[in-house]
Parts: C-alpha cells; structure tokens; sequence
C-alpha cells in the first residue's frame, strides 16, 4: 500500500475548481480527498501556500451564504432522518471540507456555536470532525477493501457518510450498530436513498472484524510505512520527518505528536501586557520558551477580554520566537529602524515585529501579495507602526537598505498538520518543487534589499529538507566567496532560550514532540559588511 495512501492536490489556478488526480501510489485505500493550497502569500506560483487568496477569488474557508443555506439544510435533513446533532453536524462540516475545500478549524466552531452545541455533545462532534479527517487514508484503507466498486465511483456524500461511520467503528466506544444505522440514515439525509442498501453492507462487513485485525491486514511492509499507516500519515510525509530528524528512532513520536491536538498558544503583545498578566487575568500558563506566550488548555480565546481589546493573539510559540529572533539577531553597525517582513499574511509576526519596534522607535514594512490577505495584516497590526504594501515580495518595489528582514516563506505547512487535520490528505509532494522556486526567489530578493550588516530570518512552517536547509546552503553557496552580495550564517541558539535538540546545523528545527511548537524552521543570515 506504499504507506497506505496517496494524497492529492489542485492544480494552483483559483479559477480551476476541479479535482486534480495524482498517480495511485498504494494498492489498497486510493484516497479520495480535495487538493490544497495552504498557507502564506509571498509571490504566485501555483499549488503552495501563496495561492490561499488572489484578487477577485473567494478566499478559502469562508462559503457563500448558499452553501451556508445548504448546509443548513443538510443539518435539517439528518434530523428528520432519525441523526443526532453531533453527528449531523460532523457529517455537514466533513462535506463542507470536501466539496468546498473548507478550513475544518473554522468550520466546526462555527457550525457549534450555529446549532447551540456545546458540553459533551460538542465534544463528541469535535472528535468524529477531527478524527475521521485525520485518519482518512486508513478508513479508505478499509471502505476499499470491503466495496465491490472504487472510492471515486462513490457519490461523495456516500464515501463521507461511510468514512463518519468508518471513524466510530475502528477508534471510538460507540457500538456498532449505532454507526451502521446513522451512517445509512446520512446516506437518505443527503439524498442518496438508493445507496441505502450499499453503505449498510459495507458497514455491516467492516463490523464483522475487530478494529485491530483490520489494522494487521491492512498495515504496510517496511518499518517507515507501517509507521506511516499506524499514525496515518501518507508514506511521503513520513519519510519527509524521517530524513528531518535524522533519526528514525524519533519518528514514531513525531508521528504521534502529529496526530495530536494541540493546545491554544496566546501571546501577550509587547508594550501591551506582559505574559505574567496575560496569564494571571486569564487563569493560564504562562510559556516554556517565549517570553510573551501564554497555554490556554481550553475556551475559546475569542472570548478572552485581552484578547478582544488586541492586547493578545492567537500565535503558536514557535512562530514568536521567530519574530523575536528578527528583532534579536546582531548587525553590523547601527540599527537605523527600518525592520522588513518580506510574505507578511496573516499578519501574527508582522503584529509581533510591529509591537516590538514600536518599543525600539523603528518601523515595519509589511508586503503582502494578495490584496484580501493585506487587509487581514492591515486588522491584525492595528495601530502598530507597520505599513502595509500590497505587492509580490520578489518585485516588492521598495528602496533597498533594510536593517531586519523576516522571510516567512510559502512553504507545504507539514510542520502545522496537527491545527489542520484535514491537510495531510490534500498535500502533494509534487508541489514542493514548485514552492522551493518561489522560496528561493524570495531569499534572493530579501538579500537584495538588507543593507550590508542587516539580518535575514529565513523561516517555513515545514521541517521538510527541501524547504529548510537545502534553500539555505544553496543561498550560502551562491553568495560566498567574491559574490557581489557575500552573506554569513549565524547561529539560531544565539537568538533563543535553552530548548534542548533543535537540530545540528546553526539553524534552528522546531518539533512538537520535542517543544510542543509546531515544527518551524529558521535560518539567519547576514549580509556581510563591505
């Protein structure tokens, strides 16, 4: 099975809304999930993280108000047919997730709060939402080998009520015959009534077989993809952290801390509330390693009062020790105040950079691509000194002589699949290529634009080599000796706390089995002074 399952993405053209196949790479379980663009907006190649949201396109996660209406709908049916809410919920967001390419972390709470769901009950729709996307390649493992026809042949609403059934059988409590009869009465709510007979047979031949039988059936020869069937991962991404970690002994637990949910990170914006009093007037922990993060175990951080007057954020730690490294890295020389971050949406370190220089008297210039994203960073900095620039930061057409540039490039977002458990199935590996170009390009342009003894943060949401070190020591190569432009590596530990193994280079790799961050890489670089 190659590890189980393959996964698929889009092609990156926003206008093209149809489903791009990728070759089958396993033998059993082929995956039938929606493509992915994920993540930042700092030039426009198609597939990664910058193709989120182009002008005039309608950025991802937020439906019109006829899917809203439809979804409803869906909702409304379940119900007549004899299906809790917590399941009717779970069933529409799924769907949502699938035909909409709708962000499942924002999905859900909206949906809960929609239907007054809260307690226990949301709980348990939580659990089916989450966990049915985070194993899907393992449930399509097991729908596959009980179907007398392929996953695509299935009406999508079919292969979703069965994977929500699926889900229940194989990983949770709820008896069998509960998922087999709500799982057909999915099937009628969403108009398939002929498919009845279909979904009760393959449910009623999937509980004929304990959950771990099934697991030894269908597990994978060779240590990496059993390891990448277990923890359901596709093979490529395991094997991505495997060559990350240099350890296979490691990967089991990176794996498993994949697939775990993790805790709210909140930081305390500086000049603001220091991360003592976030923690004192919210009742939280304050962070291991940043000195401005705080742990919100649960609630909703929304609802946090310094977090509704912008004295706080939502920011994973990882990502705010980036931002202060931008700050915190040594020049040469003196620093004139003129800060940089190069892909700047959504805008969290940006807001970081801003809250800082304003304490340091310095500014930040913000270039953002996508003119829906510039808005978003222009919300989040508020009246932070940060100004914003709609522009593509390889041509950003600003004047050359930065102190401080942040390049927090479009990346694959592997180093974040535990805040999207949907993501692991819509990524390619065949979009790296395309994302490295980009990376690329925008160091380039980054270096181009730092004064001789200014600082370059080169940083991604991805351990993955190809984005991380490889896009480093290819910029190292290319401007050492009597190149025009001659850049310096320093060393990541001088910029952060005491965090244990961050890797062996002078760059720093962040994991979550490791520091409870997601998994974010950066490099500093520094120009050399003439």
């Amino acid at each position: 099975m190659s590890g189980g399952f393959r996964s698929r993405s889009k092609s990156g053209d926003p206008a093209d809304r149809g489903r791009k196949e990728r070759g089958n790479t396993g033998q059993r379980g082929a995956q039938h999930s929606r493509g992915q663009r994920s993540g930042k907006s700092g030039g426009r190649p198609k597939g990664g993280r910058s193709q989120r949201a182009h002008a005039g396109s309608r950025p991802r996660g937020e439906g019109r108000d006829t899917r809203h209406s439809q979804a409803d709908s869906l909702i409304q049916s379940a119900r007549r047919c004899g299906v809790d809410v917590p399941r009717a919920v779970a069933f529409d967001v799924l769907r949502r997730v699938d035909a909409d390419d709708a962000f499942a972390n924002l999905t859900l709470p909206r949906a809960l709060s929609a239907n007054k769901i809260s307690g226990r009950d949301a709980a348990f729709a939580t659990e089916l939402t989450y966990g049915t996307l985070r194993t899907e390649g393992v449930l399509d493992a097991v729908i596959s080998e009980c179907a007398s026809r392929g996953l695509e042949a299935m009406a999508p609403e079919v292969l979703t009520a069965l994977r929500l059934g699926t889900y229940q059988v194989l990983y949770t409590r709820v008896e069998a015959h509960a998922a087999v009869d709500t799982t057909v009465r999915l099937v009628e709510a969403a108009g398939q009534e002929k498919a009845k007979g279909f979904a009760n047979g393959i449910m009623r031949t999937i509980t004929r077989t304990p959950a771990q039988e099934w697991f030894d059936k269908l597990t994978p020869v060779g240590e990496l993809p059993a390891a990448a069937f277990r923890h359901a991962h596709p093979e490529w991404i395991a094997r991505s952290f495997a060559r990350a970690l240099g350890n296979s002994d490691e990967l089991e637990q990176a794996l498993e801390a994949d697939s775990q949910r993790p805790i709210v990170h909140l930081v305390a914006r500086p000049g603001e509330i220091t991360a003592e009093e976030l923690a004192l007037m919210t009742g939280c922990e304050e962070g291991r390693y940043s000195p401005y993060a705080v742990y919100l175990e649960q609630g909703d951080p929304g609802a946090l009062e310094p977090v509704r007057q912008g004295m706080a954020a939502v920011q994973d730690e990882g990502s705010q020790l980036i931002a202060r490294a931008v700050t915190e890295a040594p020049l040469s020389g003196e620093d004139t105040g003129r800060w940089l971050d190069l892909c700047a949406g959504p805008g969290g370190k940006a807001a970081l950079m801003g809250a800082i220089a304003r304490i340091e008297s310095a500014t930040v210039d913000a270039v953002e691509v996508s003119p829906h994203r510039a808005k978003l960073v222009e919300k989040t900095v508020g009246d932070l000194p940060v100004r914003v620039h709609t522009a593509d930061g390889r041509t950003p057409g600003l004047e050359a002589g930065y102190d401080r540039i942040l390049v927090d490039a479009p990346c694959s977002g592997l180093g974040a699949l535990r805040r999207r458990p949907e993501a692991r199935w819509r990524k390619s590996e065949s979009d790296i290529a395309e994302l490295t170009r980009l990376q690329t390009e925008l160091l380039e342009s980054a270096l181009k634009l730092v004064r001789p003894g200014g600082v370059v943060v080169y940083s991604t949401c991805s351990p993955d080599l190809r984005e991380t070190r490889e896009i480093v020591d290819a910029a190292l190569a290319e401007h050492g000796g009597e190149a025009e432009i001659h850049i310096e590596e320093l060393d990541a530990r001088d910029m952060l706390p005491k965090m244990g193994n961050i890797g062996s280079e002078l760059s720093a790799q962040l994991w979550p089995h490791r520091h409870g961050t997601d998994a974010m890489f950066f490099a500093v670089l520094r120009r050399v002074a003439d």
